[in-house]
């Protein structure tokens, strides 16, 4: 099975990672959008068509089976599109983790970090609705604009980004929320200062094991075995912290990088 993967940048990397626990025998083609990164403060016109180019890209240079969009905010903007116009590929978006999170906290108190776009979207808005009416919960709502390029930096660890997170995180902390919606593929890298700042024990949900275990259900009625090697081949359209890829993918044997093209 070939699978194509991509995001603005690294975050979808932890989806990746999640997929070298589950899947086998398989190629993963990862397009790291860092040419036109962060998504979550562009149009959803601009997000639509670096998504269609990087789709494109990807089935006519590698011949995928499956695409994953390892990006809320893309999922947001282009996933219908997609969908309608590849009604053959299996594609799978990302979503912010709500209903694991209304199934899991006990205190009815949740948080979303995630970013302006997303949080902005019909999808996203849709989909609290829903949930929101199964039981009842205050959902408290952090849009993190600035942390993406934090992190795409290195910055992961530095002053100004445990600033920021203190700043979204109070409230949080304050009216007791147990539950906390990583609504967004980079924003696991930087769990443990969230963990840190809400001195309690929070949940953080994001969604990297579910969409690996949604992609070999797919992939398996589909004819894919689950034997044999897995190969990570990263594709950039910009500049890339390399440093940043092995904190997610420690030592991963067979990773390839190549640039292309995202205008």
């Amino acid at each position: 099975m070939k699978i194509g993967v991509f995001d603005s940048g690294l975050g979808g990397l932890t989806v990746v990672r999640a997929m070298t626990e589950v899947i086998k025998g398989a190629q993963i083609f990862y397009v790291a959008d860092t040419k036109n990164a962060p998504y979550g403060e562009k149009t959803p016109e601009q997000i639509l068509q670096y998504s269609l180019n990087i789709t494109k890209y990807l089935i006519n240079t590698h011949e995928i089976d499956a695409l994953i969009l390892a990006c809320n905010t893309a999922t947001s903007s282009a996933i219908k599109e997609l969908r309608e116009m590849y009604p053959s590929l299996i594609i799978i978006g990302t979503e912010p983790g709500i209903k694991p999170a209304i199934e899991q906290t006990t205190t009815g108190k949740i948080g979303v970090l995630a970013t302006p776009a997303t949080l902005q979207g019909d999808k996203y808005k849709q989909l609290t609705q829903a949930l929101s009416m199964q039981k009842s919960v205050d959902i408290y709502e952090q849009a993190c604009p600035g942390l993406v390029e934090q992190i795409e930096k290195g910055e992961i660890d530095s002053e100004e980004t445990q600033a920021l997170l203190e700043k979204w995180l109070l409230p949080m902390r304050e009216n007791n929320v147990d539950t906390i919606v990583l609504g967004c593929t980079h924003y696991p890298l930087v769990s443990q200062h969230i963990e840190n700042i809400m001195n309690c024990n929070v949940s953080l949900i994001h969604t990297g094991n579910a969409i690996s275990r949604h992609l070999l259900s797919l992939g398996t009625q589909k004819g894919h075995f689950n034997e044999g090697d897995l190969q990570v081949h990263i594709h950039t359209t910009g500049t890339i912290q390399i440093q940043i890829i092995d904190s997610i993918i420690k030592k991963y044997e067979n990773i390839h990088f190549i640039e292309i093209e995202n205008n």
